[in-house]
Protein backbone atom coordinates (compact mmCIF):
# COMPACT_ATOMS: atom_id res chain seq x y z
CA UNK A 1 0.00 0.00 0.00
CA UNK A 2 1.31 3.03 -0.96
CA UNK A 3 2.53 5.72 1.70
CA UNK A 4 -0.06 9.21 1.70
CA UNK A 5 0.60 11.73 -0.54
CA UNK A 6 3.59 13.79 1.38
CA UNK A 7 4.40 11.12 3.59
CA UNK A 8 1.53 11.61 6.00
CA UNK A 9 -1.95 11.08 6.00
CA UNK A 10 -3.12 14.19 7.57
CA UNK A 11 -6.34 13.33 9.63
CA UNK A 12 -7.38 16.55 10.95
CA UNK A 13 -9.94 14.96 13.10
CA UNK A 14 -7.91 12.66 14.48
CA UNK A 15 -5.29 15.35 15.21
CA UNK A 16 -7.37 17.36 16.56
CA UNK A 17 -9.40 15.73 19.04
CA UNK A 18 -7.54 15.49 21.91
CA UNK A 19 -8.28 19.81 21.88
CA UNK A 20 -11.51 19.57 20.43
CA UNK A 21 -13.18 20.77 23.74
CA UNK A 22 -11.49 23.41 23.46
CA UNK A 23 -11.74 24.42 20.19
CA UNK A 24 -15.30 24.43 21.14
CA UNK A 25 -15.34 26.85 23.68
CA UNK A 26 -13.73 29.45 21.77
CA UNK A 27 -16.36 28.93 18.93
CA UNK A 28 -18.93 31.35 20.23
CA UNK A 29 -16.23 34.54 20.69
CA UNK A 30 -15.81 33.58 16.79
CA UNK A 31 -16.90 35.30 13.60
CA UNK A 32 -18.19 32.67 10.91
CA UNK A 33 -18.09 31.90 7.15
CA UNK A 34 -20.84 29.36 5.88
CA UNK A 35 -19.28 27.31 3.51
CA UNK A 36 -20.94 27.21 -0.27
CA UNK A 37 -21.24 23.66 -1.45
CA UNK A 38 -18.52 23.32 -3.45
CA UNK A 39 -16.33 24.59 0.09
CA UNK A 40 -18.07 22.06 2.23
CA UNK A 41 -16.64 18.88 -0.02
CA UNK A 42 -13.45 20.49 0.18
CA UNK A 43 -13.65 21.17 3.76
CA UNK A 44 -14.18 17.42 4.35
CA UNK A 45 -11.68 16.24 1.92
CA UNK A 46 -9.11 18.48 3.72
CA UNK A 47 -10.50 17.45 7.00
CA UNK A 48 -10.19 13.52 6.61
CA UNK A 49 -6.46 13.46 5.24
CA UNK A 50 -8.06 12.72 1.26
CA UNK A 51 -6.30 15.56 -0.01
CA UNK A 52 -3.02 15.08 1.86
CA UNK A 53 -0.56 16.91 2.22
CA UNK A 54 -2.95 20.44 3.02
CA UNK A 55 -4.06 21.05 6.28
CA UNK A 56 -5.88 23.96 4.99
CA UNK A 57 -7.05 26.21 2.11
CA UNK A 58 -4.54 27.32 0.21
CA UNK A 59 -2.71 30.60 1.27
CA UNK A 60 -1.22 33.02 -2.20
CA UNK A 61 2.30 31.68 -2.32
CA UNK A 62 0.66 28.27 -2.73
CA UNK A 63 -2.19 29.08 -4.81
CA UNK A 64 0.56 30.68 -7.47
CA UNK A 65 2.20 27.86 -7.32
CA UNK A 66 -0.17 25.49 -7.84
CA UNK A 67 -1.38 27.89 -10.75
CA UNK A 68 1.72 28.18 -12.83
CA UNK A 69 3.63 24.85 -11.93
CA UNK A 70 1.28 21.67 -10.37
CA UNK A 71 2.88 22.07 -7.52
CA UNK A 72 2.77 23.47 -3.98
CA UNK A 73 5.29 25.77 -2.11
CA UNK A 74 6.68 22.69 -1.17
CA UNK A 75 7.56 20.93 -4.21
CA UNK A 76 4.49 18.46 -3.65
CA UNK A 77 2.64 18.09 -6.78
CA UNK A 78 -1.13 19.60 -6.68
CA UNK A 79 -2.81 20.18 -9.65
CA UNK A 80 -6.11 21.62 -8.59
CA UNK A 81 -6.21 24.95 -6.37
CA UNK A 82 -8.06 24.46 -3.07
CA UNK A 83 -9.72 27.88 -1.89
CA UNK A 84 -11.58 29.59 -0.15
CA UNK A 85 -13.18 32.18 -2.11
CA UNK A 86 -15.79 35.05 -0.59
CA UNK A 87 -17.08 38.69 -1.35
CA UNK A 88 -15.25 41.59 -1.10
CA UNK A 89 -17.72 42.60 1.70
CA UNK A 90 -17.25 39.15 3.66
CA UNK A 91 -13.38 39.62 3.14
CA UNK A 92 -13.01 43.00 4.46
CA UNK A 93 -14.59 41.37 7.69
CA UNK A 94 -11.58 39.98 9.13
CA UNK A 95 -7.74 40.49 9.11
CA UNK A 96 -4.49 38.04 8.59
CA UNK A 97 -4.02 36.25 12.23
CA UNK A 98 -7.75 36.07 12.53
CA UNK A 99 -9.57 32.54 14.02
CA UNK A 100 -12.82 31.96 12.12
CA UNK A 101 -15.34 29.43 12.78
CA UNK A 102 -16.17 27.34 9.31
CA UNK A 103 -20.00 26.52 9.23
CA UNK A 104 -22.14 23.82 7.56
CA UNK A 105 -24.49 25.74 4.95
CA UNK A 106 -27.43 23.38 5.68
CA UNK A 107 -27.41 23.35 9.58
CA UNK A 108 -25.07 25.90 10.44
CA UNK A 109 -22.79 23.22 12.63
CA UNK A 110 -19.32 24.43 13.17
CA UNK A 111 -16.76 21.91 11.49
CA UNK A 112 -13.80 23.22 11.53
CA UNK A 113 -11.59 26.63 12.71
CA UNK A 114 -9.57 28.46 10.38
CA UNK A 115 -6.79 30.76 11.26
CA UNK A 116 -6.19 33.25 8.93
CA UNK A 117 -2.81 33.37 7.69
CA UNK A 118 -3.38 35.17 3.74
CA UNK A 119 -6.19 37.38 2.21
CA UNK A 120 -5.39 38.12 -1.38
CA UNK A 121 -7.37 38.80 -4.59
CA UNK A 122 -6.05 36.39 -7.69
CA UNK A 123 -6.34 36.65 -11.27
CA UNK A 124 -9.16 34.71 -12.40
CA UNK A 125 -8.45 35.23 -16.08
CA UNK A 126 -4.97 33.83 -15.22
CA UNK A 127 -6.01 30.67 -13.25
CA UNK A 128 -9.18 29.83 -15.59
CA UNK A 129 -6.48 29.90 -18.43
CA UNK A 130 -4.06 28.09 -17.43
CA UNK A 131 -6.39 25.40 -14.67
CA UNK A 132 -9.14 24.76 -17.29
CA UNK A 133 -7.39 26.29 -20.73
CA UNK A 134 -9.91 29.51 -20.10
CA UNK A 135 -12.63 27.97 -22.70
CA UNK A 136 -15.45 31.02 -21.60
CA UNK A 137 -18.02 27.76 -21.91
CA UNK A 138 -16.15 25.40 -19.56
CA UNK A 139 -18.29 24.86 -16.44
CA UNK A 140 -15.69 25.26 -13.98
CA UNK A 141 -14.19 28.94 -15.84
CA UNK A 142 -18.03 29.70 -15.79
CA UNK A 143 -18.37 28.94 -12.12
CA UNK A 144 -14.56 30.72 -11.11
CA UNK A 145 -16.06 34.33 -13.21
CA UNK A 146 -19.64 34.25 -12.24
CA UNK A 147 -20.20 32.56 -8.74
CA UNK A 148 -16.99 32.13 -6.90
CA UNK A 149 -16.39 35.21 -4.55
CA UNK A 150 -13.11 37.71 -5.69
CA UNK A 151 -11.00 37.38 -2.39
CA UNK A 152 -9.38 33.97 -1.43
CA UNK A 153 -8.76 33.12 2.36
CA UNK A 154 -5.69 31.07 2.98
CA UNK A 155 -5.33 29.29 6.43
CA UNK A 156 -4.18 26.03 8.29
CA UNK A 157 -7.50 24.39 9.97
CA UNK A 158 -8.06 22.68 13.30
CA UNK A 159 -11.46 20.32 12.88
CA UNK A 160 -14.36 20.07 14.77
CA UNK A 161 -16.04 17.45 12.74
CA UNK A 162 -17.15 16.72 9.55
CA UNK A 163 -20.12 17.79 8.02
CA UNK A 164 -23.03 15.22 8.81
CA UNK A 165 -24.41 12.73 5.85
CA UNK A 166 -27.66 10.65 6.19
CA UNK A 167 -27.05 9.07 3.39
CA UNK A 168 -24.87 6.05 2.82
CA UNK A 169 -23.17 6.53 5.41
CA UNK A 170 -21.90 2.54 6.11
CA UNK A 171 -20.20 3.43 2.18
CA UNK A 172 -18.57 6.98 3.30
CA UNK A 173 -15.29 5.62 4.50
CA UNK A 174 -12.43 8.01 4.86
CA UNK A 175 -9.25 7.32 3.91
CA UNK A 176 -8.00 6.12 7.31
CA UNK A 177 -11.01 3.35 7.91
CA UNK A 178 -10.19 2.49 4.22
CA UNK A 179 -6.35 2.24 4.47
CA UNK A 180 -7.61 -0.01 7.59
CA UNK A 181 -10.05 -2.47 5.85
CA UNK A 182 -7.67 -2.59 2.94
CA UNK A 183 -4.57 -3.73 5.36
CA UNK A 184 -6.83 -6.61 7.49
CA UNK A 185 -7.96 -8.33 4.00
CA UNK A 186 -4.32 -8.10 2.94
CA UNK A 187 -5.17 -5.62 -0.22
CA UNK A 188 -1.62 -4.69 -0.61
CA UNK A 189 -3.04 -4.00 -4.61
CA UNK A 190 -5.88 -2.04 -5.22
CA UNK A 191 -7.25 -0.51 -8.66
CA UNK A 192 -9.48 2.39 -7.50
CA UNK A 193 -11.96 3.61 -10.42
CA UNK A 194 -13.40 6.54 -10.33
CA UNK A 195 -16.99 7.55 -11.79
CA UNK A 196 -19.62 9.98 -12.01
CA UNK A 197 -22.15 8.10 -13.93
CA UNK A 198 -23.60 4.64 -13.72
CA UNK A 199 -21.94 1.93 -14.53
CA UNK A 200 -22.96 -1.08 -16.72
CA UNK A 201 -21.79 -4.20 -17.77
CA UNK A 202 -18.66 -3.14 -19.89
CA UNK A 203 -17.62 -0.98 -16.38
CA UNK A 204 -17.99 -4.34 -14.82
CA UNK A 205 -15.38 -6.26 -17.63
CA UNK A 206 -12.73 -3.38 -17.51
CA UNK A 207 -12.03 -3.06 -14.18
CA UNK A 208 -12.22 -6.87 -13.93
CA UNK A 209 -9.71 -7.11 -16.28
CA UNK A 210 -7.79 -4.57 -14.46
CA UNK A 211 -7.54 -6.10 -11.02
CA UNK A 212 -6.43 -9.54 -12.85
CA UNK A 213 -3.79 -8.27 -14.68
CA UNK A 214 -2.33 -6.10 -12.16
CA UNK A 215 -3.04 -8.98 -9.62
CA UNK A 216 -5.04 -6.62 -7.44
CA UNK A 217 -8.60 -5.72 -6.24
CA UNK A 218 -10.61 -3.18 -6.96
CA UNK A 219 -12.27 -0.13 -5.38
CA UNK A 220 -15.34 1.56 -7.02
CA UNK A 221 -14.96 5.12 -5.82
CA UNK A 222 -17.70 7.13 -7.33
CA UNK A 223 -17.84 10.68 -7.16
CA UNK A 224 -21.46 11.75 -4.38
CA UNK A 225 -20.44 15.52 -4.39
CA UNK A 226 -20.64 17.99 -6.82
CA UNK A 227 -20.01 16.98 -10.43
CA UNK A 228 -21.08 18.20 -13.92
CA UNK A 229 -24.29 19.99 -14.48
CA UNK A 230 -26.72 17.64 -15.97
CA UNK A 231 -25.18 14.26 -14.38
CA UNK A 232 -27.88 12.02 -13.03
CA UNK A 233 -28.66 12.57 -9.36
CA UNK A 234 -26.23 10.72 -6.75
CA UNK A 235 -29.38 8.97 -5.15
CA UNK A 236 -29.52 7.07 -8.48
CA UNK A 237 -26.38 6.07 -9.07
CA UNK A 238 -25.33 4.67 -5.68
CA UNK A 239 -28.00 2.46 -5.81
CA UNK A 240 -26.65 1.36 -9.54
CA UNK A 241 -23.38 0.77 -7.87
CA UNK A 242 -25.34 -1.26 -5.04
CA UNK A 243 -26.62 -3.61 -7.45
CA UNK A 244 -23.42 -3.74 -9.87
CA UNK A 245 -20.96 -4.31 -6.88
CA UNK A 246 -23.10 -7.96 -6.51
CA UNK A 247 -21.71 -9.05 -9.92
CA UNK A 248 -17.69 -9.20 -9.46
CA UNK A 249 -16.50 -12.10 -8.05
CA UNK A 250 -16.27 -12.70 -4.63
CA UNK A 251 -14.18 -10.83 -2.60
CA UNK A 252 -12.63 -8.55 -5.47
CA UNK A 253 -13.93 -5.47 -4.73
CA UNK A 254 -15.55 -2.74 -2.52
CA UNK A 255 -17.49 0.15 -2.79
CA UNK A 256 -17.05 3.57 -1.41
CA UNK A 257 -18.33 7.48 -1.84
CA UNK A 258 -16.21 10.03 -2.68
CA UNK A 259 -17.66 13.43 -1.17
CA UNK A 260 -15.52 15.47 -4.17
CA UNK A 261 -16.74 18.31 -5.79
CA UNK A 262 -15.41 17.92 -9.21
CA UNK A 263 -14.11 20.99 -11.45
CA UNK A 264 -14.06 19.04 -15.04
CA UNK A 265 -10.92 20.38 -15.19
CA UNK A 266 -9.54 17.29 -17.71
CA UNK A 267 -5.98 16.08 -17.28
CA UNK A 268 -5.01 18.70 -14.39
CA UNK A 269 -7.89 17.33 -12.70
CA UNK A 270 -6.49 13.40 -13.58
CA UNK A 271 -3.54 13.90 -11.66
CA UNK A 272 -5.60 15.52 -8.76
CA UNK A 273 -8.31 12.05 -8.87
CA UNK A 274 -4.47 10.05 -8.85
CA UNK A 275 -3.24 11.53 -5.87
CA UNK A 276 -6.72 11.50 -3.73
CA UNK A 277 -7.23 7.73 -4.31
CA UNK A 278 -3.62 6.86 -2.97
CA UNK A 279 -4.20 8.74 -0.36
CA UNK A 280 -7.34 6.32 0.09
CA UNK A 281 -4.94 3.48 0.08
CA UNK A 282 -4.76 2.99 -3.26
CA UNK A 283 -1.65 1.44 -5.65
CA UNK A 284 -3.50 1.82 -9.33
CA UNK A 285 -5.71 4.20 -10.70
CA UNK A 286 -7.66 3.80 -13.99
CA UNK A 287 -7.23 6.95 -16.14
CA UNK A 288 -10.13 7.01 -18.62
CA UNK A 289 -10.21 8.64 -22.09
CA UNK A 290 -11.31 12.43 -22.04
CA UNK A 291 -10.85 11.81 -18.15
CA UNK A 292 -12.93 14.13 -15.89
CA UNK A 293 -13.77 16.23 -19.29
CA UNK A 294 -16.76 18.40 -19.59
CA UNK A 295 -17.42 17.55 -23.24
CA UNK A 296 -17.34 19.53 -26.44
CA UNK A 297 -18.00 23.53 -25.93
CA UNK A 298 -21.21 24.74 -28.06
CA UNK A 299 -19.08 24.78 -31.86
CA UNK A 300 -18.14 21.35 -30.58
CA UNK A 301 -14.93 21.73 -29.86
CA UNK A 302 -13.74 19.57 -27.17
CA UNK A 303 -12.48 20.89 -24.28
CA UNK A 304 -9.05 18.57 -23.60
CA UNK A 305 -7.86 15.70 -26.35
CA UNK A 306 -8.94 12.26 -25.49
CA UNK A 307 -5.60 11.21 -24.11
CA UNK A 308 -4.08 14.76 -22.49
CA UNK A 309 -5.40 12.96 -18.80
CA UNK A 310 -3.27 9.76 -19.58
CA UNK A 311 -0.29 11.74 -20.73
CA UNK A 312 -0.48 14.14 -17.91
CA UNK A 313 -0.60 11.68 -15.04
CA UNK A 314 1.71 9.72 -16.79
CA UNK A 315 4.44 12.70 -16.42
CA UNK A 316 4.18 12.82 -12.45
CA UNK A 317 4.19 8.95 -12.26
CA UNK A 318 6.79 8.58 -10.17
CA UNK A 319 6.42 11.44 -8.00
CA UNK A 320 3.03 10.40 -7.29
CA UNK A 321 3.33 6.73 -6.39
CA UNK A 322 0.40 5.20 -8.05
CA UNK A 323 0.30 2.78 -10.95
CA UNK A 324 -1.28 4.51 -14.06
CA UNK A 325 -3.98 2.02 -15.34
CA UNK A 326 -5.31 3.24 -19.13
CA UNK A 327 -9.12 2.74 -19.60
CA UNK A 328 -9.23 -0.21 -22.20
CA UNK A 329 -12.16 0.39 -23.98
CA UNK A 330 -14.29 -3.10 -24.20
CA UNK A 331 -16.91 -3.76 -26.86
CA UNK A 332 -19.87 -6.67 -26.65
CA UNK A 333 -19.16 -9.67 -29.07
CA UNK A 334 -22.90 -11.32 -29.57
CA UNK A 335 -21.29 -14.28 -31.23
CA UNK A 336 -19.42 -15.17 -28.86
CA UNK A 337 -21.62 -13.85 -25.96
CA UNK A 338 -18.49 -12.05 -24.22
CA UNK A 339 -16.99 -8.83 -24.00
CA UNK A 340 -13.54 -7.87 -25.21
CA UNK A 341 -11.11 -5.03 -25.27
CA UNK A 342 -11.79 -2.81 -28.48
CA UNK A 343 -8.21 -3.33 -29.29
CA UNK A 344 -7.70 -7.05 -29.75
CA UNK A 345 -10.90 -7.71 -31.93
CA UNK A 346 -10.01 -8.63 -35.24
CA UNK A 347 -11.73 -6.75 -38.49
CA UNK A 348 -14.48 -8.02 -39.83
CA UNK A 349 -16.13 -9.63 -36.24
CA UNK A 350 -18.94 -8.26 -35.30
CA UNK A 351 -19.63 -6.17 -32.29
CA UNK A 352 -22.76 -4.27 -30.52
CA UNK A 353 -22.38 -1.65 -28.50
CA UNK A 354 -24.77 1.66 -26.93
CA UNK A 355 -23.60 4.88 -26.19
CA UNK A 356 -24.94 7.51 -24.07
CA UNK A 357 -26.86 9.53 -26.26
CA UNK A 358 -28.48 6.07 -27.28
CA UNK A 359 -29.14 4.95 -24.13
CA UNK A 360 -30.92 8.42 -22.88
CA UNK A 361 -33.43 8.20 -26.12
CA UNK A 362 -33.85 4.04 -24.87
CA UNK A 363 -34.73 5.47 -21.11
CA UNK A 364 -36.73 8.33 -22.90
CA UNK A 365 -38.66 6.47 -25.00
CA UNK A 366 -38.98 3.45 -22.96
CA UNK A 367 -37.50 1.26 -25.42
CA UNK A 368 -35.57 -2.01 -24.80
CA UNK A 369 -32.41 -1.95 -23.42
CA UNK A 370 -30.34 -5.63 -23.79
CA UNK A 371 -29.54 -7.61 -21.36
CA UNK A 372 -25.79 -7.76 -22.99
CA UNK A 373 -25.26 -4.10 -22.23
CA UNK A 374 -26.47 -3.82 -18.44
CA UNK A 375 -28.18 -6.26 -15.84
CA UNK A 376 -31.75 -6.05 -15.43
CA UNK A 377 -31.56 -5.15 -11.81
CA UNK A 378 -29.81 -1.92 -13.30
CA UNK A 379 -31.70 -1.08 -15.76
CA UNK A 380 -34.73 -1.31 -13.30
CA UNK A 381 -33.11 1.59 -11.36
CA UNK A 382 -32.67 3.89 -14.18
CA UNK A 383 -35.91 3.43 -15.54
CA UNK A 384 -37.40 4.84 -12.13
CA UNK A 385 -35.30 7.56 -12.20
CA UNK A 386 -35.65 8.34 -15.67
CA UNK A 387 -39.19 7.66 -16.85
CA UNK A 388 -40.29 7.30 -20.38
CA UNK A 389 -41.62 10.59 -21.85
CA UNK A 390 -45.17 9.50 -21.36
CA UNK A 391 -45.05 9.93 -17.66
CA UNK A 392 -42.51 12.74 -17.59
CA UNK A 393 -43.73 16.52 -16.62
CA UNK A 394 -43.35 19.44 -18.57
CA UNK A 395 -43.33 22.96 -18.53
CA UNK A 396 -45.60 25.34 -21.05
CA UNK A 397 -44.59 28.72 -20.61
CA UNK A 398 -47.62 31.22 -22.55
CA UNK A 399 -46.19 34.44 -23.45
CA UNK A 400 -48.14 37.09 -25.46
CA UNK A 401 -49.39 40.71 -25.22
CA UNK A 402 -51.83 41.40 -22.34
CA UNK A 403 -55.42 40.16 -24.19
CA UNK A 404 -54.15 38.22 -26.73
CA UNK A 405 -55.59 34.79 -25.18
CA UNK A 406 -52.65 33.70 -22.62
CA UNK A 407 -55.68 33.06 -19.89
CA UNK A 408 -57.82 31.69 -22.54
CA UNK A 409 -56.07 29.57 -24.08
CA UNK A 410 -54.37 28.25 -20.63
CA UNK A 411 -57.76 27.51 -19.19
CA UNK A 412 -58.76 25.44 -22.33
CA UNK A 413 -55.41 23.35 -22.45
CA UNK A 414 -56.33 22.66 -19.26
CA UNK A 415 -59.81 21.26 -19.60
CA UNK A 416 -57.86 19.33 -22.77
CA UNK A 417 -55.75 17.32 -21.09
CA UNK A 418 -57.17 16.44 -18.42
CA UNK A 419 -59.35 14.34 -20.59
CA UNK A 420 -56.44 12.56 -21.32
CA UNK A 421 -55.85 9.03 -19.99
CA UNK A 422 -53.39 8.60 -17.75
CA UNK A 423 -51.91 10.02 -14.28
CA UNK A 424 -50.24 12.93 -15.15
CA UNK A 425 -51.39 15.96 -12.98
CA UNK A 426 -52.27 18.99 -14.84
CA UNK A 427 -51.63 22.11 -12.68
CA UNK A 428 -51.94 26.14 -13.87
CA UNK A 429 -50.19 28.66 -12.13
CA UNK A 430 -52.00 31.82 -13.70
CA UNK A 431 -50.05 34.89 -11.79
CA UNK A 432 -52.74 34.94 -8.71
CA UNK A 433 -51.50 30.98 -7.57
CA UNK A 434 -47.59 31.11 -6.92
CA UNK A 435 -45.45 33.95 -5.81
CA UNK A 436 -43.71 35.28 -8.86
CA UNK A 437 -40.49 34.95 -7.05
CA UNK A 438 -41.17 31.09 -6.34
CA UNK A 439 -42.34 30.42 -9.70
CA UNK A 440 -39.02 28.86 -10.98
CA UNK A 441 -38.83 26.13 -7.90
CA UNK A 442 -42.22 25.25 -7.66
CA UNK A 443 -42.77 24.93 -11.75
CA UNK A 444 -39.56 22.56 -11.52
CA UNK A 445 -40.85 20.85 -8.50
CA UNK A 446 -44.05 19.63 -10.20
CA UNK A 447 -42.35 19.13 -13.10
CA UNK A 448 -39.55 16.80 -11.73
CA UNK A 449 -42.35 15.25 -9.78
CA UNK A 450 -44.35 13.94 -13.16
CA UNK A 451 -47.12 16.94 -13.89
CA UNK A 452 -48.07 18.95 -16.29
CA UNK A 453 -47.61 22.64 -15.69
CA UNK A 454 -49.03 25.59 -17.47
CA UNK A 455 -47.48 28.90 -16.65
CA UNK A 456 -49.94 31.42 -18.10
CA UNK A 457 -50.05 34.86 -16.29
CA UNK A 458 -52.04 36.94 -18.46
CA UNK A 459 -51.39 40.30 -16.98
CA UNK A 460 -48.03 40.82 -18.10
CA UNK A 461 -46.00 40.88 -21.23
CA UNK A 462 -42.68 39.02 -19.82
CA UNK A 463 -39.20 40.14 -21.09
CA UNK A 464 -36.45 37.22 -22.66
CA UNK A 465 -34.91 37.27 -19.45
CA UNK A 466 -37.43 36.60 -17.03
CA UNK A 467 -38.20 33.65 -19.17
CA UNK A 468 -34.84 32.85 -19.31
CA UNK A 469 -34.48 32.66 -16.03
CA UNK A 470 -37.59 30.10 -15.62
CA UNK A 471 -36.28 27.94 -18.51
CA UNK A 472 -33.01 27.44 -16.26
CA UNK A 473 -34.49 26.26 -13.28
CA UNK A 474 -37.31 24.19 -15.35
CA UNK A 475 -34.98 22.40 -17.42
CA UNK A 476 -33.11 20.74 -14.72
CA UNK A 477 -36.38 18.73 -14.13
CA UNK A 478 -37.48 18.48 -17.67
CA UNK A 479 -38.89 19.82 -20.82
CA UNK A 480 -39.12 23.70 -20.60
CA UNK A 481 -42.05 24.49 -23.76
CA UNK A 482 -42.90 27.85 -25.04
CA UNK A 483 -45.78 28.61 -26.56
CA UNK A 484 -45.96 32.21 -28.09
CA UNK A 485 -48.89 34.22 -28.75
CA UNK A 486 -48.21 36.45 -31.72
CA UNK A 487 -51.31 38.66 -31.57
CA UNK A 488 -50.25 41.93 -32.63
CA UNK A 489 -50.39 44.97 -30.62
CA UNK A 490 -52.83 47.19 -32.71
CA UNK A 491 -55.40 44.12 -32.20
CA UNK A 492 -55.10 42.79 -28.37
CA UNK A 493 -55.42 46.89 -27.87
CA UNK A 494 -58.75 47.80 -29.29
CA UNK A 495 -60.90 45.71 -27.01
CA UNK A 496 -58.97 46.13 -23.77
CA UNK A 497 -61.90 45.99 -21.49
CA UNK A 498 -59.45 45.38 -18.07
CA UNK A 499 -57.74 48.40 -18.83
CA UNK A 500 -54.36 46.71 -19.83
CA UNK A 501 -53.71 49.76 -22.24
CA UNK A 502 -54.97 52.54 -20.29
CA UNK A 503 -51.52 53.80 -19.62
CA UNK A 504 -48.13 53.42 -20.91
CA UNK A 505 -46.11 50.41 -19.84
CA UNK A 506 -42.74 49.33 -20.02
CA UNK A 507 -43.25 45.75 -20.38
CA UNK A 508 -45.46 46.18 -23.13
CA UNK A 509 -43.18 48.54 -25.14
CA UNK A 510 -40.30 46.62 -24.40
CA UNK A 511 -41.90 43.39 -25.68
CA UNK A 512 -40.36 41.01 -28.29
CA UNK A 513 -41.91 37.98 -29.56
CA UNK A 514 -39.84 35.06 -28.57
CA UNK A 515 -38.45 33.82 -32.07
CA UNK A 516 -37.38 30.95 -30.60
CA UNK A 517 -40.08 29.30 -29.04
CA UNK A 518 -41.51 25.97 -29.61
CA UNK A 519 -45.38 26.67 -30.71
CA UNK A 520 -46.22 30.20 -32.29
CA UNK A 521 -49.90 30.80 -32.41
CA UNK A 522 -52.44 34.11 -33.28
CA UNK A 523 -55.40 33.23 -31.53
CA UNK A 524 -57.37 36.19 -33.19
CA UNK A 525 -56.35 34.39 -36.93
CA UNK A 526 -56.17 30.95 -35.97
CA UNK A 527 -59.01 30.44 -33.39
CA UNK A 528 -58.73 28.38 -29.89
CA UNK A 529 -59.35 24.80 -31.17
CA UNK A 530 -56.31 25.51 -34.05
CA UNK A 531 -54.35 26.76 -31.37
CA UNK A 532 -55.36 23.39 -29.08
CA UNK A 533 -54.50 21.30 -31.48
CA UNK A 534 -50.62 22.95 -32.37
CA UNK A 535 -50.00 22.40 -28.57
CA UNK A 536 -51.51 18.62 -28.51
CA UNK A 537 -49.66 17.68 -31.82
CA UNK A 538 -46.77 19.28 -30.66
CA UNK A 539 -46.65 17.29 -27.21
CA UNK A 540 -47.39 14.12 -29.23
CA UNK A 541 -44.75 14.22 -31.37
CA UNK A 542 -42.77 14.80 -28.64
CA UNK A 543 -43.94 11.39 -26.96
CA UNK A 544 -45.75 12.77 -23.90
CA UNK A 545 -49.00 12.12 -25.16
CA UNK A 546 -50.07 8.58 -26.87
CA UNK A 547 -53.15 8.31 -28.42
Amino acid sequence: MPSPHGGVLQDLIKRDASIKEDLLKEVPQLQSIVLTGRQLCDLELILNGGFSPLTGFLTEKDYRSVVDDLRLASGDVWSIPITLDVSKTEASKFRVGERVVLRDLRNDTALSILTIEDIYEPDKNVEAKKVFRGDPEHPAVKYLLDVAGDVYIGGSLQALQLPTHYDYTALRKTPAQLRSEFESRNWDRVVAFQTRNPMHRAHRELTVRAARANLANVLIHPVVGLTKPGDIDHHTRVKVYQEIIKKYPNGMAQLSLLPLAMRMAGDREAVWHAIIRKNYGASHFIVGRDHAGPGKNSAGVDFYGPYDAQELVEKYKDELDIQVVPFRMVTYLPDEDRYAPIDTVKEGTRTLNISGTELRKRLRDGTHIPEWFSYPEIVKILRESNPPRPKQGFTLYLTGLPNSGVDALANALVATFNQFEGARHITLLDGKNVNESALPFVAHELTRSGAGVIIADPTKAASAAEIDSIRKEVSKAGSFIVISLTTPLNQVSQHDRKGYYSTSRKDVDNYIFPEDAEIKIDLAKEGAIVGIQKVVLYLEEQGFFQF
